[in-house]
């Protein structure tokens, strides 16, 4: 840089036009900064230090970072407040979607207090509560309810007849949600070894919403049945959830009329109080536990007024009471649903990223996402152990934990305490709860999900790509269950990241008076092309996928088309050839002629000669004929026929090197192809490419070659240094094309163009003096 002028609202820059072989002199290009090698790295990877030692250790157990320096008078009140909130939530929550996993409610409880322990340890989120899920729960439990179904478990009866053995089909399908949790678990941890932690990237927000939308809608239809008292078939695979839905619908007559009464009055007054706890948000220290205190009122309802017995009320039943001791997972089920686990590790990993990022950056603090993937799959593996399964982190606990005062994971402690000491002492008193009571809670809870479907027009407004992903989502999810709905979705999802790339929006650039801005002359009126130049660009990057369109595009908005230039002069060139056979032959004939009219005149001068007694001595020459005193109009006929001659080589432009007459005709026809077009050079702005392929680069070197043949002259411009890096190691750069064509920035490119061509930079309307 030579010189800078800077005021208020304007800068002037005078430099030198930089190319890139001017830009690697500049900036003194080259490996200043020395990298490591292999060895090197490896060798430090491995030395151990006891500073280093520590960061590794507070790396992977973050608890013993922050937790000496816990401070009871700033964080003490907060958690525990925010603790007991989230452990009276467990509980109604814990037993509600366990059922949605068609397990017993109390493994609900399990997973509620063994997985928020393992979390304290090694999560890096303060605010987010983990556990039971509805989304989570759900798919775990299409599994368990396809693999132990009701009818591989008939058996007679004490009465002989036949029946359900509940606790044989209970036990296989608490085997089968543990040996999921295990394996996702392992997925997750390897995934967070690895630092695959980007993998929940490919998993966009439209994608992520959509999908637990649609699974929403799985976890109300399954609730259906509790809530009216029928009992539908069992349908899987796709399609499942409408033939549960007609199912239900065609047992409407049969409804138990007591079991609505008590769904409606619950999700009643679940409703009205939760609609409290939003108004009063911020009057109310802690929100009323009406979760907690419906399942007490119901639970007693039922007991002492014997509806259990009189109505025939489908209630939780048998909860029994203290810990079980670790068992392992079985492990001939692997097989059978390490696809549905990955699955459930994937989405489990996604819901949980998604809460710690938005809490964490609404209170200043750094998630780490490898580390999330590890502290959730270790909560998944050791919960396994003692009958839980999958869990993440819950929408509507987090935010009630964080709006409660909650600072840190000590509330999730707390949280657990209460669910333990349920477990242990008071779980029996809740085996009169009515299911009904459980799905009404689940009914409530889904209204976060379901407020989801505003998306729609906010998308329809800002992107209608992302609707189309959230919609595609949903109807994938909710016609195909959620595995398959799943793996649609992210296919979808990718398709329409190609899809972007392979239809970008070309445009010609335009100089915007006064400035170096070259803009869309689409889009902005004063932006104004520069006589003889074409600037093209490209808004995404150019590889295989689109290299084919981008060379159309580049035709159709230059508005010169290389086929019929090309054709055209290859027409020229066969005509040309025609015209110099025809001319030759010509000249070959006149010669022939020429050489017979001297040999004719030769044979009268010898006949002269011997008339006037001179002695023959054989064939003389014009000049000698001359001086032997041939008669002067002789003479002169013969000269004038040789001048004649040349005139005529003359003027079919053959005299000189035939060779170097052709190729000057050849310049002066692609001179004219090119200036048919009213341009004679093209710059294509490739700022935007990231990456090139080397489809793109042979795409780019067809540019350089075709665009030459008929005389113009192609420049780059705006190359980021690793696409110049990848250009130079595919060998594009050569004697043909050389760095030189490379221009920093499109200003360069357009200044050198124009002072090649015998311009000056007041063609610009510029108020920037440039040097070259």
């Amino acid at each position: 840089m030579e010189k800078m002028d800077c005021s208020a609202g304007h800068y002037l820059v005078q430099r030198k036009v930089l190319d890139e072989i001017g830009l690697d002199e500049v900036a003194q290009k080259g490996m200043w900064s020395a990298k490591p090698t292999l060895g090197e790295r490896m060798k430090e990877s491995l030395r151990c230090s006891v500073p280093r030692l520590k960061d590794t250790v507070l790396s992977w157990v973050p608890v013993l970072g922050w937790l000496p320096q816990y401070s009871f008078r700033e964080n003490g009140i907060g958690d525990l407040i925010s603790g007991c909130s989230v452990g009276i939530m467990h509980l109604p929550q814990g037993m509600a979607y366990a059922l949605l996993a068609s397990l017993r409610p109390v493994y609900g409880l399990y997973t509620s207090l063994y997985p928020v322990l393992v979390y304290f340890l090694f999560g890096t989120s303060r605010h987010i509560s983990i556990g039971t899920f509805a989304v989570i729960s759900v798919m775990i439990g299409g599994v368990t309810e396809r693999l132990a179904p009701d009818s591989e478990f008939i058996a007679n009866n004490t009465n002989g007849t036949a029946g359900v053995d509940i606790d044989a089909r209970d036990a296989s399908r608490v085997k089968i949600a543990c040996s999921i949790a295990i394996l996702a678990g392992i997925f997750q941890v390897v995934l967070g070894v690895m630092k695959f932690g980007f993998v929940v990237n490919y998993l966009s927000e439209p994608l992520v919403r959509g999908y637990t939308t649609g699974s929403a809608c799985h976890v109300c239809v399954s609730q259906l049945h509790y809530l009216f008292g029928v009992s539908p078939g069992r349908f899987t695979g796709p399609l499942s959830l409408i033939y549960i839905l007609v199912d239900i619908c065609q047992l409407l007559p049969e409804t138990k009329v007591p079991e609505l009464v008590v769904s409606l009055v619950a999700l009643a007054v679940l409703i009205l109080v939760k609609e409290i706890n939003a108004f009063y948000r911020q009057k109310l220290p802690m929100p009323i536990p009406i979760e907690l205190i419906v399942v007490i009122l119901a639970t007693v309802i039922t007991y002492f007024c014997g509806l259990r017995s009189r109505y025939s009320i489908n209630v939780v039943g048998e909860i029994p009471s203290g810990l079980n001791a670790p068992r392992t997972p079985d492990v001939t089920w692997f097989s059978k649903v390490v696809g549905d686990a990955f699955a459930v590790a994937i989405v489990g990993y996604a819901i949980n990223i998604s809460l710690s990022k938005t809490f964490a950056l609404k209170h200043g603090y750094k998630v780490d996402s490898n580390q999330e993937l590890v502290a959730l799959g270790l909560s998944n593996t050791v919960g396994s152990f003692f009958q839980c399964y999958a869990v993440t982190s819950s929408l509507s606990r987090s935010l009630v934990q964080e709006s409660t005062g909650g600072k840190t994971q000590v509330a999730g402690v707390i949280s657990s305490v209460i669910v333990l000491i349920t477990i242990l002492k008071i779980g029996a008193l809740f085996e009169d709860l009515p299911k009904a009571v459980l799905s009404a809670i689940v009914f409530v809870n889904l209204k976060g999900m379901f407020k989801q479907f505003t998306d729609i027009p906010m998308l329809w407004k800002t992107n209608k790509v992302d609707l189309l992903v959230w919609l595609v989502t949903l109807t994938s999810t909710i016609l195909l269950n959620l595995d398959l709905g799943l793996a649609v979705s992210v296919g979808f999802s990718m398709l329409t990241v190609i899809f972007r790339t392979q239809l970008p929006r070309y445009s010609i650039l335009g100089h915007l008076s006064g400035t170096e801005l070259y803009l869309d002359i689409d889009n902005y009126k004063e932006a104004k092309e520069i006589p003889g130049i074409k600037i093209f660009r490209s808004s995404a990057t150019i590889y295989y996928t689109n290299a084919e369109m981008y060379l159309e595009a580049l035709q159709e908005k230059s508005g010169i088309d290389t086929g019929e230039l090309l054709m055209a002069k290859k027409k020229q060139e066969a005509k040309l050839k025609r015209k110099e056979k025809k001319e030759k032959k010509k000249a070959e004939k006149e010669e022939k002629k020429q050489k017979k009219a001297v040999f004719l005149k030769e044979s009268e001068v010898n006949e002269v000669n011997e008339v006037n007694g001179v002695k023959e001595q054989g064939p003389l020459s014009l000049m000698e004929i001359s001086t032997n005193g041939l008669s002067k109009g002789r003479v002169n006929w013969a000269y004038q026929h040789d001048t004649t001659m040349s005139d005529s080589d003359s003027d079919t432009g053959c005299h000189g090197d035939d060779s170097t007459q052709v190729s000057h005709k050849h310049s002066d026809e692609e001179k004219g192809l090119a200036c048919r077009s009213g341009t004679h050079s093209i710059i294509l702005d490739i700022s935007a490419a990231s990456f090139v392929d080397t489809v793109a680069v042979k795409t780019l070197k067809n540019v350089f070659r075709d665009f030459g043949e008929i005389g113009l002259d192609i420049y780059l411009a705006g190359c980021q240094a690793c696409v110049v890096e990848q250009l130079e190691a595919a060998g594009f750069f050569s004697e043909s094309i050389s760095k030189s064509r490379l221009f920093v920035t499109v200003h360069d490119a357009v200044i050198h163009i124009l002072h090649k061509v015998g311009c000056t930079d007041t063609a610009l309307d510029m108020t920037c003096t440039t040097k070259m």
